[in-house]
C-alpha cells in the first residue's frame, strides 16, 4: 500500500504518538477490506510500541472500515473505505489526535467542543478525488477525539453504492449528523461548531462588538485579503481580517501550474500558506463572519450578519468572487442532487453515467476532460458560437470518444423526477428548436459573479457589480480600498489579486498618514 517514501515519511511523524493507540479493522474479506488490513498492518509496524491493531472478520455494519482511538477506550474515529488520496492525511492527523498529539486550531475552538454536552454522530460522505473533504472529516475527527460524546464517520461513498443512493448524496462533502442531512459542501471546524453550538453566535456577536477600533481592516480572506493584512501589519499598524470563508475560491482549485517561483501546487495547500504567514504577524483574524454593510461615519463601520458592528479607519474589500449560475428553471431545486459546481469533488458519483459541462471557457474544458475518464459520456453546451478555452484544451477535448461539444447551446432549464437530475433542455441558438439531453450531472462552469451585493448603493459599482478601483486601489468612498476579484481589475487570477491586495494595503496606509 505505502512505498518506501511515504513509509519513511509516516515513520517519522508516528513518533509524535505519545500515549497507545488501537486500529481496528473491520474486514468482510474483499479485496478492499485485504487493502484495508493490509494498510493498517504496514501502519503498525512504523511504531508496534505505541500502536496495536485488531481485525474482526465479516463483521455486522460497515465494511472496510478502519476505528481509530486510545488504547484500551471506545474509539470515536471511523474510516469507512481506504483513506488515502486526499484523505491521507485526515488519517495521519487522526491517528496522531488520538495518541495525544495536540491540534493547532485555536485555544478557544478546542475549548468550545470539550464543552458540547449533546450527543453528536457525524456521518461524512466523501470521495477520494475530493479535495474540499479532508477539511469536514479533520474537523469533526477533532470533535470525535476531544468529546467522547461525538463520533465521526468518513464513508468513501465509491465503496459504499447503496448508501448513496439511498440517501441521496449526489454531491461531497455531504454530511450527516444523527442520521439526518446536515450540511453540504465544504465546511470549516468553525463553521461546523456554530451550528451545532446553540450559544455560539450571540457569543460571538458580543465579543466582535467589543473590539476596538482598527487602521485597516481587511473584509475577505482570500489572496488578496491575506497580502493586504500582511502589507498592512508589516507597517506596525492594528490590522484585522474579516471573513467568512479564508482561502475563498482558491479553496476550490485543484491545479495551481502558474504561481510563479511554484511549478505546482494546489488550492488547499496555498490557502493553509496563506492563513499561517497572516497569523506570523500580529493580525486579528476573525473567521466565519459575513459582511453586509459598509457605512462611513467618524470612523467606517462594517456590520456583520450576526448584528456586530467592527470600526476602522481604512477599509480593504477583498471579498472575492463566486461561482456564476445559470439562472435557470429546476437549477437550484437540484444543487447537489446532480447539479455540480466542482467537477473534482463530484466527479466520482457520476462513474458510468450521463452529464454535461456548461461552458466552453478553460473551466468547462477541463471539467469535460477529467470527467471523460469517469463518466459514460459528457457533453458540453457553449452559448457563443466559438470556444473560448485554449486550443491544447480543445484539441484534447474533441480527441477523447465520449465527449461532444455542442455550440450556440442556450440552457433553458433542469429536469428532474424530484429527487435527482434527468436531464436538461437547451435551444438551439442557430435554428431556434428546442433539444433535451437525458443525464444525470450538470456541472456549472461559466465563470464569477462579484460578492459585492452589500455595497450596492453605497460604492460605485460597474454594471456587472465590480467594485471601481483607481491604481492604487481607492474606491468612491474616502478610506475604503478594495483589491481581487470583486473588482473591475480585467484579469481574476490569484497572482494578480494578491498584488492587487498589497497595492490596496499601502493605498490605506498612505492615506492613513496623509490624514
Amino acid at each position: 500500500m505505502l512505498d518506501a517514501n511515504m513509509k519513511q515519511q509516516l515513520g517519522t511523524y508516528l513518533q509524535n504518538i505519545v500515549s497507545p493507540i488501537a486500529i481496528t479493522v473491520s474486514s468482510n474479506g474483499n479485496a478492499k477490506s485485504e487493502e484495508l488490513v493490509e494498510l493498517a498492518r504496514e501502519i503498525t509496524e512504523l511504531n508496534q510500541a505505541k500502536i496495536s491493531l485488531s481485525v474482526t472478520e465479516n463483521p455486522q455494519g460497515r465494511a472496510p472500515q478502519m476505528s481509530v482511538g486510545p488504547k484500551d477506550s471506545q474509539a470515536r474515529v471511523h474510516f469507512a473505505g481506504i483513506p488515502m488520496g486526499h484523505e491521507f492525511t485526515s488519517l495521519v492527523l487522526a491517528l496522531l489526535q488520538a495518541g495525544g498529539h495536540p491540534s493547532k486550531a485555536a485555544p478557544e475552538l478546542l475549548q468550545q467542543i470539550k464543552d458540547l454536552d449533546t450527543e453528536l454522530n457525524f456521518e461524512v460522505y466523501i470521495s477520494l478525488s475530493c479535495h474540499n473533504c479532508p477539511d469536514v472529516v479533520q474537523a469533526v475527527n477533532l470533535m470525535a477525539t476531544l468529546n467522547p460524546k461525538v463520533t465521526a464517520t468518513m464513508i468513501d461513498g465509491g465503496l459504499f453504492p447503496q448508501e448513496v443512493e439511498d440517501r441521496k448524496v449526489m454531491g461531497v462533502p455531504a454530511v450527516f449528523l444523527n442520521g439526518e442531512h446536515f450540511g453540504q459542501g465544504r465546511m470549516t471546524l468553525d463553521e461546523i461548531l456554530n451550528k451545532v453550538d446553540t450559544g455560539a453566535e450571540a457569543k460571538q456577536a458580543a465579543a466582535l462588538a467589543e473590539k476596538e477600533a482598527y487602521d485597516v481592516l481587511v473584509v475577505g480572506g482570500g489572496p488578496a485579503g491575506a497580502a493586504a493584512a500582511i502589507y498592512a501589519a508589516r507597517k506596525g499598524i492594528r490590522t484585522g481580517v474579516v471573513a467568512e470563508r479564508f482561502g475563498g475560491q482558491v479553496s476550490d482549485t485543484m491545479a495551481i501550474e502558474n504561481f510563479i517561483s511554484v511549478k505546482a501546487t494546489d488550492g488547499p495547500k496555498l490557502v493553509a500558506g496563506l492563513e499561517q504567514h497572516v497569523l506570523d504577524y500580529d493580525v486579528d483574524l476573525m473567521k466565519t463572519q459575513k459582511a453586509v454593510r459598509v457605512e462611513k461615519k467618524d470612523l467606517i463601520e462594517v456590520e456583520l450578519e450576526n448584528g456586530a458592528v467592527l470600526k476602522s479607519k481604512t477599509i480593504v474589500l477583498a471579498t472575492g468572487a463566486r461561482w456564476r449560475e445559470m439562472n435557470v428553471p429546476g437549477e437550484q431545486e437540484y444543487k447537489n442532487k446532480g447539479v455540480a459546481y466542482c467537477p473534482h469533488c463530484d466527479g466520482p458519483l457520476f462513474k458510468g453515467k450521463k452529464t454535461a459541462v456548461i461552458g466552453g471557457g478553460n473551466s468547462g474544458i477541463e471539467a469535460a476532460i477529467d470527467l471523460a475518464g469517469l463518466v459514460e459520456h459528457v457533453t458540453v453546451l457553449e452559448f457563443s458560437d466559438t470556444l473560448r478555452a485554449d486550443d491544447v484544451l480543445v484539441k484534447k477535448a474533441k480527441s477523447l470518444p465520449n465527449v461532444t461539444i455542442i455550440t450556440e447551446a442556450q440552457t433553458t432549464e433542469v429536469l428532474g423526477n424530484e429527487e435527482h437530475v434527468t436531464g436538461l433542455q437547451y435551444t438551439d441558438r442557430k435554428t431556434g428548436e428546442s433539444q433535451t439531453l437525458e443525464l444525470a450531472g450538470i456541472f456549472v462552469q461559466i465563470g464569477l459573479v462579484p460578492n459585492s451585493e452589500f455595497l450596492k448603493d453605497t460604492i460605485e459599482l460597474t454594471e456587472r457589480g465590480e467594485v471601481v478601483i483607481d491604481s492604487h486601489g481607492r474606491t468612491s468612498m474616502e478610506g475604503v480600498f478594495a483589491a481581487g476579484d470583486v473588482t473591475n481589475v480585467p484579469y481574476k487570477q490569484i497572482i494578480i489579486s494578491m498584488g492587487a491586495g498589497a497595492t490596496a494595503a499601502l493605498g490605506a496606509f498612505d492615506h492613513l498618514i496623509r490624514n
